[in-house]
């Protein structure tokens, strides 16, 4: 006979060994619950605008789409945005929190409760308590040691979590990227708005001059009798007009300025060390504009990609929810020692607190488990048919969101080729007015027409100036607008991490962050295997 079978100790262990060993084998060989798969979404073959000149198909022109207006100005302060900003620092700050969160879902893989512990129990029966057959039993016990406990993974309820907060994670990576794109166009838009505030101003205050001049002549003609005083009031009306729109734009000027300070990061400020202390003039709009096709949003636009990664991580919520129907298996122990004073029963005779160091003293008690919900199955499947509405409403939400991008880059488009027919046609019409004004003012001092055509002539100078500005402006933000629908812009990130150093050094003197806070930490785990939308990360 085997030595090891004749001893009875010996064979329940190596049954409850095989117990274990059977568990270990099957815990993750099942994954329960819905695999994702990306819902189909309604994206066009080819632009409308496709047969356009202005429309080419080179998405690599995107990544740095600002370039194309050839303006240092406002490369500085999409640079300095992208350092500074505090919005963006805050959607870094999350990506952060969300890698930590994956951290706490891998850990759920492996055993749950690791605990130290110790203790002392005083014990006091009389000789009547059940199942005593002594006398009083009364007695200090003292305990020191490790408590374990595994749920096993046994139906892939961890793998689930592990794949939710992957999503999860790049969810907050396409939500940064996200922030990027808006913030780069805001900087961009601010800065035209300035620009045609600055280019208004301007406009406004040579058509000043040019009716002052006006009044000087209708004044003149007036104290030498040849019009009467209708003239000078007249002209001194439409002076004062003119002048009443210059504190306006003068007040929009300035918030403009305020709002892009606050964009870099600072206080508010004319931040003339970068926008220069002369007026500067519009960007120049460029003449073609890389769109690529409809179904690189799909990947590029960070949105949506966050609106897929948010119902991937749904998806794995219903796996952990539809775990919950079956039954948990896992293993728990406690090693440790443990001795008792007063009761004079270990083997050397003795007692006390110092057998705790003795040999003898040491315990292990642990086996496997299982439990199981059989009473609750009616809470359990209205929650799997609640997370299972909400992955339903996020795909919907996904493809919902496409339709939306697409809108947005069309409504560009037609906005950008019409503002520059419009601006062709402007700047035709503010030569005519002004070939116009110098007929109407040459014919009135002459006598030949009345101050009528001159005040006409003033306004139609000063409303087509104001309009071919405007014009110039809206082909430029029309440009910004597309760009940032095709989601271009957020790649300037790539390698350079969520965080500057500073903040870097900040929170590791709060906190021991490990590797987290190194660029190249927050990648998510299935980004190598191709299993989530994953660009160039």
């Amino acid at each position: 006979m085997d030595a090891m079978a004749s001893r009875p100790g010996t064979a329940i262990r190596g049954s409850g060994v095989a117990w274990i060993g059977a568990l270990l084998v099957l815990a993750g060989c099942t994954t329960v619950g819905p695999d994702f798969a990306r819902p189909e979404a309604p994206v066009l073959a080819q632009w409308q605008e496709a047969d356009s000149k202005v429309v080419t198909r080179n998405p690599a022109e995107q990544i740095r789409w600002w370039d194309v207006f050839g303006d240092p100005a406002l490369n500085e302060l999409i640079e300095i945005a992208y350092q500074d900003n505090y919005s963006l620092k805050i959607a870094g700050l999350r990506v952060l929190e969300a890698r930590a969160q994956l951290g706490i879902a891998v850990g759920n893989l492996y055993p749950q409760v690791q605990q130290a512990s110790g203790g002392a129990t005083y014990t006091s029966a009389s000789k009547n308590a059940a199942n005593t057959a002594s006398g009083d039993l009364t007695f200090w016990e003292y305990n020191v040691g490790a408590g374990v406990g595994w749920e096993l993974d046994f139906w892939g309820k961890f793998q689930r979590s592990i794949e939710t907060a992957d999503a999860n994670l790049m969810a907050t990576v396409a939500g940064y990227d996200n922030a990027l794109v808006l913030l780069i166009a805001q900087v961009a838009n601010t800065y035209v708005v300035i620009r045609n505030a600055e280019e208004q101003l301007r406009v406004a205050r040579e058509n000043v001059t040019i009716q002052q001049r006006g009044v000087q002549i209708t004044d003149a003609r007036f104290r030498g009798g040849d019009v009467g005083e209708l003239d000078v009031l007249q002209a001194r009306t439409q002076l004062l007009g003119t002048q009443a729109s210059i504190p306006p734009l003068e007040s929009g000027l300035r918030q403009a300025r305020n709002a892009l300070s606050t964009l870099l990061g600072r206080p508010p400020g004319d931040l003339a060390e970068i926008l220069g202390s002369q007026p500067g003039a519009i960007p120049v709009a460029p003449q073609a504009l890389a769109a690529g096709a409809p179904a690189d949003l799909l990947r590029r636009r960070p949105d949506v990609r966050q609106a897929e990664l948010a119902a991937a991580a749904q998806s794995a919520a219903v796996g952990v929810a539809v775990a919950d129907l079956y039954p948990s298996f896992g293993l728990s122990g406690f090693l440790g020692v443990v001795a008792a004073d007063g009761t004079n029963t270990t083997r050397t005779g003795s007692s006390g607190i110092g057998q705790l160091f003795n040999a003898n003293s040491v315990t292990f008690v642990g086996g496997p488990y299982f439990s199981w919900n059989v009473l609750n199955y009616g809470r359990i499947e209205n929650n799997i048919r609640v997370q299972d509405a909400r992955l339903q409403q996020l795909l919907v939400s996904y493809q919902s969101t496409v339709l939306g991008a697409a809108r947005e880059v069309e409504d560009g488009m037609v906005a950008f080729l019409r503002s520059g027919e419009q601006e062709k046609i402007l700047a035709e019409t503010e030569a005519a007015a002004r070939r116009s004004l110098t007929i109407a003012n040459v014919g009135y001092r002459e006598g030949f027409s009345d101050f009528q055509r001159v005040l006409d002539a003033q306004s139609a100078l000063l409303r087509t100036q104001q309009s071919y500005v405007t014009a110039r402006s809206t082909t430029v933000s029309s440009a910004i607008g597309i760009y940032r629908a095709l989601g271009g812009g957020w790649e300037i990130r790539s390698g350079t991490g969520f965080v500057d150093e500073a903040t870097r050094q900040a929170m590791r003197k709060r906190v021991d962050w490990g590797d987290l806070l190194n660029p190249t930490a927050t990648e998510p785990l299935k980004n190598k295997g191709g299993d989530w939308p994953s660009p160039d990360w």
